[in-house]
């Protein structure tokens, strides 16, 4: 009796300890010129989806970038901070994507021209189920759009992940 207790125990916190693992396992790489004065704009930069459930799948939200300069933007690289979320620029040439987290499967250079004056949506799809049972809670998701120079524009994704 005392062997299947103890055997329980150790299964327990063996998975306790693989869900805080899996928290605090996924490295993220923020570019080296994030804040750099970029001319892009956007009227929404944060989209928080509040509550969502892991059991309603993939959610996603359209982000409007826009050029106001008078000179067109080169957006040479588009990445994520995590797996969970990918991006799509809807362009005048059809949809391109999906962009993701560096680091984690091919990642395909943007080479998007914005030109003066227009504007781009850029989708943003998250997967609450892409972390497993350690996914529950709060996220916080950031999405970088870097030019020619290297100046990064940054959106950002909220919510809370529920069973």
């Amino acid at each position: 009796m005392n062997k299947k207790i103890i055997a329980s125990i150790t299964i327990v916190l063996g998975i306790i300890g693989l869900i805080f693992w899996g928290r605090n396992s996924v490295p993220v790489e923020i570019p080296k010129n994030l804040g750099s004065a970029t001319a892009l704009s956007a009227s929404e930069i944060l989209y928080d989806f509040g509550t969502i459930s892991m059991q309603n799948g993939l959610t996603d939200h359209v982000f409007k970038v826009t050029n106001p300069s008078e000179k067109d933007i080169f957006i040479k690289n588009v990445s994520t901070s995590c797996m969970c979320t990918k991006v799509y620029i809807e362009g005048v040439n059809g949809n391109k994507g999906p962009f993701g987290m560096e680091g984690h499967g091919y990642v395909p250079p943007a080479n998007e021209i914005i030109k003066a004056g227009e504007s781009r949506n850029i989708k943003v799809v998250y997967d609450p189920n892409a972390h497993g049972p350690a996914g529950i809670g709060f996220i916080d998701r950031f999405i970088y759009l870097a030019d020619q120079s290297g100046d990064t524009f940054q959106l950002e994704i909220k919510a809370v992940v529920t069973p």
